[in-house]
C-alpha cells in the first residue's frame, strides 16, 4: 500500500518523485522509461540551469536525481507500463503490462504524450536528420537556414515565430484551406518578410542524401507537385496524449487530454492529479511540466494529511 503512485518518468514524473521523497510520502513511480519525449533530442537548450544537454543525458540526470533522494520513501519500477486504474473503496488499484497490481491512496498521472508523426516517404529516414518535432529543442541548430513548418494550428504558427528568430526563411504548409490558429497569431507571424504560408497543400515526400535537402508538396487545388529546398522540417500536426488507460475514470477533453484544475492540478476524480503533456494546459514544455508536477505534489500532500 502506497500513499502515492506516480505514473511517468519524464520531467513531470521525476520532479514529482523528488518532491514526494522530500515530503516522506510512501511513493511508487512507474515508468516505461525515463526522459519523456525529449529523449530523442540531440541538443536541448531550454532546460533551465543547463545550457545544453542531449535527451539521453537529461533522462539519465532525471533518474539519478530521483534515485539520490528516493531513500526508503520512493520505489521505482522502470520498464513497466500502466494499463488501467480502478477505484476500490477509498483506494486506487493500478495494473501494469507486466501483470503487477499496486494500491495507493492518491495517483499522479504524468504519462506525457507522443507527437503525431509525419507519414510520407522519407519521413522516417530523415527523423533527427532534418526532420524534428520540437522547435524549442532543435530550432537554434538551423540558424541561417531555410526551413519548413508543417501544420496550421497555433502550435505551427508559434513554432514558425520561434524559428524566425534565427533561420533565414520559414515556409509553412497547411493541408486545409484557412488556418486553425488564432487570426491575430496568423496575422502577426505572416507580417514577417521572411515568412511564407501555403494553404490547401499536402507534403508528399521528404528528400535528401544524408540530411534533408528538400520537400515535395501537392497543390490540392491544381494537383500540381512542387519541390522546395529546405534543410529543416518542423512537424506540428498534433500530439497524442498517453491517456488511454484513464479514459474510463477521468474526464478528457476533445483531444484526449486530462482536464485539470490549474490551481491544484486535480482531475475530475477525487484522489487523482495530473501534470505535464497529458493535461489540457495551453503550453507543453519540460520546465512547465516539472513545475506543474511540483504543484500537484504540494496539493497531494495536503490532501493526504488533511484526511
Amino acid at each position: 500500500m502506497f500513499d502515492l503512485i506516480i505514473i511517468g518518468g519524464g520531467p513531470a514524473g521525476a520532479s514529482a518523485g523528488v518532491y514526494a521523497a522530500r515530503k516522506k510520502l510512501k511513493t511508487l513511480l512507474i515508468t516505461n522509461e525515463f526522459g519523456g519525449q525529449s529523449v530523442v533530442s540531440d541538443d536541448i537548450q531550454n532546460w533551465i540551469g543547463t545550457v545544453s544537454i542531449s535527451g539521453i543525458d537529461l533522462a539519465g540526470r532525471l533518474k539519478d536525481h530521483l534515485k539520490a533522494y528516493a531513500g526508503d520513501a520512493v520505489e521505482i519500477r522502470e520498464g513497466e507500463k500502466v494499463v488501467s486504474i480502478k477505484k476500490e473503496s477509498e483506494m486506487f488499484s493500478v495494473s501494469t503490462s507486466s501483470g503487477n497490481s499496486y494500491s495507493a491512496k492518491a495517483i499522479l498521472v504524468s504519462a506525457g504524450s507522443g507527437r503525431k508523426k509525419l507519414a510520407v516517404p522519407g519521413a522516417d529516414k530523415f527523423e533527427h536528420k532534418g526532420i524534428t518535432y520540437c522547435a524549442s529543442c532543435d530550432g537554434p541548430l538551423f540558424e541561417g537556414q531555410d526551413v519548413a513548418v508543417i501544420g496550421g494550428g497555433n502550435a505551427a504558427f508559434e513554432t514558425a515565430a520561434q524559428l524566425l528568430a534565427y533561420t533565414k526563411s520559414v515556409i509553412l504548409l497547411n493541408h486545409s484551406r484557412g488556418f486553425k490558429a488564432d487570426p491575430v497569431t496568423v496575422e502577426r507571424v505572416l507580417k514577417n518578410p521572411r515568412m511564407k504560408a501555403l494553404e490547401n497543400v499536402d507534403v508528399t515526400e521528404i528528400k535528401g542524401d544524408k540530411m534533408v535537402s528538400s520537400l515535395v508538396y501537392r497543390d490540392n487545388g491544381t494537383g500540381e507537385q512542387k519541390e522546395v529546398a529546405v534543410t529543416g522540417v518542423f512537424v506540428e500536426i498534433g500530439q497524442v496524449p498517453n491517456t488511454d488507460f484513464v479514459k474510463d475514470i477521468l474526464e478528457l477533453d476533445e483531444y484526449g487530454r486530462i482536464k485539470i484544475d490549474p490551481w491544484t492540478q486535480s482531475s475530475s476524480a477525487p484522489g487523482i492529479w495530473a501534470a505535464g503533456d497529458a493535461t489540457n494546459v495551453r503550453y507543453h514544455q519540460n520546465n512547465i511540466a516539472a513545475g506543474d508536477a511540483v504543484r500537484a505534489v504540494e496539493d497531494i500532500y495536503l490532501y493526504l494529511h488533511a484526511k
